[in-house]
């Protein structure tokens, strides 16, 4: 009898910490939303910023959060699954591998802002790549790769060793079980870590004030050549995202309308990240029934 009521409170407890979870969610996006959606038009989401006239919208900072997202998962995934693999399938327990560890931990717990001024004093300064995309999608690299080894390493360390062994037992060789084995059995796993990451993206800003810059070029899509300084696919042009737009906003602007420009900016965000999570989701799960063979 004891340990059933044992059992009830602890379930009790578990159920209410997981809807206080939840409830906090949604009290913030609510929030989020109640402040800004209703600031929220076509004309806010494809006119160009401004700091000193009334009426200014978010387009160019709206597809740099989506360039610079593109750019730093294109270094980070890759790189991120690459280093998990090596960790939980080849490495072997050793000095090493303890010292790659914990240069993993250490990176993992480094604030944004520290890794924002190496990536300026490295990659804006040493390497003379300015305040641009490929500056802060390096660094942004460099904060969120922890994340994906880590998560890439546990998701391969938590599928059935039966599923190895039998792989083994038919002859086929190490690689060939990570690929079509192991990963696919891990995947929802690795994506979860891939959208954290993402999000880390989207809502990053200290460690792009250094790297990215505070401000943007006026974007010129008709001209999609990457080498024209106002192409919106130059990777070396200077690129205010949506979330440093809504820190300029908050303390640099001063137009009249700063407070709903910066509420219908974060409402934005905060709907774009939904947006996205949603997507990547259902998109990992088809992808994950084309790896796994089912149809």
């Amino acid at each position: 009898m004891k340990s059933q009521i044992t059992n009830r409170m602890a379930t009790v407890l578990i159920s209410v910490c997981a809807g206080l979870m939840a409830l906090i969610m949604i009290a913030l996006v609510g929030y989020i939303f109640y402040q800004g959606l209703g600031h929220v038009t076509w004309h806010f989401l494809t006119t160009v910023a401004s700091t000193f006239q009334v009426g200014g919208g978010i387009k160019d900072q709206l597809w740099n959060s989506f360039y610079l997202l593109i750019v730093t998962m294109i270094f980070t995934t890759p790189l991120g699954i690459a280093g998990g693999i090596y960790l939980s399938e080849y490495a072997k327990p050793n000095r090493v591998t303890g010292f790659i560890r914990s240069c993993v931990e250490v990176l993992a717990s480094l604030p944004s802002i520290v890794v924002g001024l190496f990536g300026m004093l490295v990659f804006v300064n040493t390497f003379h790549w300015g305040y641009s995309i490929l500056s802060g999608a390096v660094a942004l690299t460099i904060f969120n790769l922890p994340v994906i080894v880590r998560v890439t390493e546990d998701a391969l360390r938590s599928v059935p060793v039966a599923l190895k062994e039998a792989s083994f037992g038919l002859g086929v060789g190490q690689w060939y079980t990570i690929k079509n084995v192991l990963l696919p059995a891990a995947f929802p796993g690795i994506l979860t870590g891939i959208i954290l990451s993402a999000g880390r993206v989207f809502g990053e800003s200290a460690a792009l004030l250094f790297t990215a810059g505070l401000t943007s070029p006026d974007l010129d899509f008709k001209n999609w050549s990457p080498f024209a300084f106002d192409s919106p696919l130059n990777p070396l042009r200077s690129a205010e995202t949506l979330s440093v737009h809504i820190y300029s906003v908050n303390t640099v602007a001063i137009v009249k309308d700063a407070p709903q420009v910066a509420a219908a900016s974060a409402a934005v965000l905060a709907l774009f990240v939904l947006i996205f999570n949603l997507s990547a989701r259902g998109l990992g799960a088809w992808i994950q029934k084309r790896m796994s063979g089912k149809s």
